[in-house]
């Protein structure tokens, strides 16, 4: 059976049964949706079974037998994984894929020179590459459905998720060239309170933000939010709020060309890290360790791809980088 399906169609249709949709499926993994179409046919055909069923308004959803065949086309897809990583490890060479989650808020600052500056390094690594809130990367490497995920140290499961810190991002305040603190050098929590606030909503970040206040029994007055990073960033930049953010792009302007404003907040709160976090059941090959390799060089508290230099914000940073204070 097999040498009449290709392992490119099993992709192609896996990639199509876990979204739902031929369109997403093509954008996620960067194939024409005709392609992605007629393997889903051949396929149909060789098995001589129906799939999908084809719902107008839900898109495609999985036969009962479609249910099976794709559990088997990803143990196949697996296993097919493991030979590359066993040849590689074998040879101590670099080739073969790479499932790779990446945390969207900082992934336009380090995709480019982190990540795709690995695959021009490595001309023989198959990437596949996640962007997705925490709750998402945390889920899919518990899965075994990530190799590695670029993310923060934000509600981890330490008896099953290992993490190492690579640079620290404590938290600033964000605010117009026409906002009332704009003139501001720092900024405390209790004078925000008394503001509006357009909050990054999202699964863990929008928690972290609240609990800055929360630890001093504050209540910040939230009247906008997004999933967006870019689109509280252009909220706040037209003047209905400020809001608290980790990273740091070296852009200080929103998309659509307002300036934007970085204040420091006064006293001590508990940064975000940016690390790797890996499953604790997972065996990471030559490929996982050849990535984390890179990170370690170039995501540092003295330099991360995109962003400005962390004692901006904090002057003890850049040679007390561990002493940053964590909360009670």
């Amino acid at each position: 059976m097999l040498n009449r399906i290709s392992l490119r169609q099993i992709q192609y249709f896996v990639a199509t049964a876990e979204s739902g949709s031929i369109i997403i499926a093509s954008e996620k993994i960067h194939v024409s949706s005709p392609s992605i179409s007629a393997a889903i046919a051949h396929i149909e055909s060789e098995l001589q079974a129906q799939l999908f069923i084809r719902q107008h308004a839900k898109g495609l959803i999985l036969t009962d037998i479609g249910e099976k065949v794709m559990q088997e086309c990803k143990v196949l897809l697996s296993q097919a994984d493991n030979l590359y990583a066993l040849v590689a490890d074998f040879s101590g060479s670099v080739r073969g894929p790479l499932k790779l989650g990446c945390f969207t808020a900082f992934a336009p600052m380090i995709h480019a020179e982190v990540i795709q500056g690995f695959c021009n390094l490595y001309k023989n690594v198959t990437l596949n590459v996640s962007e997705d809130d925490q709750m998402v990367l945390m889920n899919r490497l518990i899965r075994n459905e990530l190799d590695v995920a670029l993310t923060y140290d934000l509600n981890l499961d330490d008896d099953l998720i290992n993490f190492e810190s690579l640079a620290i991002l404590p938290p600033h305040v964000l605010v117009s060239e026409s906002h009332p603190l704009a003139q501001n050098s720092a900024v405390t929590l209790e004078e925000l309170t008394e503001l509006p606030m357009v909050l990054l909503d999202m699964p863990y970040s929008n928690d972290y933000f609240i609990s800055l206040f929360r630890k001093y029994k504050l209540s910040p007055k939230v009247t906008h939010s997004s999933r967006h990073v870019d689109v509280v960033r252009s909220m706040v930049a037209n003047n209905l709020g400020y809001t608290i953010l980790n990273v740091r792009p070296k852009n200080n302007y929103s998309l659509d060309g307002k300036r934007l404003v970085r204040l420091r907040i006064a006293g001590s709160h508990r940064p975000m890290h940016i690390g790797l976090a890996t499953a604790k059941n997972a065996t990471l090959n030559t490929v996982a360790q050849a990535f984390i390799s890179r990170c370690r060089a170039f995501i540092s508290n003295h330099y991360i791809s995109g962003m400005t230099d962390a004692h901006f914000f904090d002057p003890h940073i850049k040679s007390h980088a561990l002493d940053v204070q964590e909360p009670e």
